[in-house]
């Protein structure tokens, strides 16, 4: 998945780049939105068990490469989704274990932030590279990281994924909602609805994992 990610990426970035700021941000939102909406679903809804089945056998090239190169296009144009996509995508296969398909993603994004940063050096200039954000996204990104990593070694996937696909949606509803029109009140009535299918998300991963012991992670 690494080297179709990593030109997915550039492509996105690319692309990304030779759009205004009217034009992309409604289209990031949007991205975002329905990719949280995704694996919400997809982590909280799925009566599937997340535990792998060596019988299925390995994942072939003619699904991991199209699969990288989606998720490094979508993780450039939308700050994220090499991470949601691939590791979503490779849990519901049921071939790996959870920690062996989230340190595979991880250790494979070098790759893509290679590959996106390549595609936004090209297509825009230093001078539209804001230093101060860039130096306060690398000091948040070493201090999320480790914890990251501690939560994912704790936390059953399945609940991991119903929490974070929850926070993508909420926290991108009002960029969507405005880039499409809706009224202030509906946002606000739709951020409690979506508060509240947030929790239930979480709630119905939790009791399918209790109903599963073999779905929490295996101590190191």
């Amino acid at each position: 998945m690494a080297a179709p990610g990593a030109i997915g990426a550039f492509v996105g970035a690319v692309v990304l780049s030779s759009l205004s700021a009217e034009v992309a941000e409604p289209w990031v939102a949007a991205i975002l939105f329905f990719l949280g909406a995704y694996i919400l679903v997809r982590f909280s809804l799925r009566r599937q068990s997340l535990r792998p089945d060596p019988a299925k056998g390995r994942l072939r090239a003619i699904f991991l490469s199209p699969l990288g190169a989606l998720a490094g296009l979508i993780d450039a144009m939308g700050g994220g989704g090499w991470g949601p996509i691939g590791t979503s995508s490779l849990l519901s296969s049921g071939r790996l274990e959870p920690r062996k398909v989230v340190g595979s993603i991880d250790t494979s994004e070098f790759l893509v932030t290679i590959g996106a940063s390549a595609g936004f050096l090209v297509a825009l200039s230093f001078a539209e590279i804001n230093a101060g954000w860039l130096v306060a996204l690398l000091v948040g990104g070493l201090i999320a990281a480790p914890i990251a990593a501690w939560l994912v070694r704790r936390l059953p996937a399945r609940v991991l994924g119903a929490a974070v696909g929850g926070l993508i949606l909420v926290t991108n509803t009002k960029t969507f909602g405005e880039a499409i029109g809706v009224p202030s009140e509906v946002l606000v009535a739709a951020y409690a609805v979506l508060i509240a299918v947030w929790i239930g998300a979480i709630a119905s991963a939790v009791v399918a994992v209790r109903r599963d012991p073999e779905a929490m992670p295996r101590p190191a």
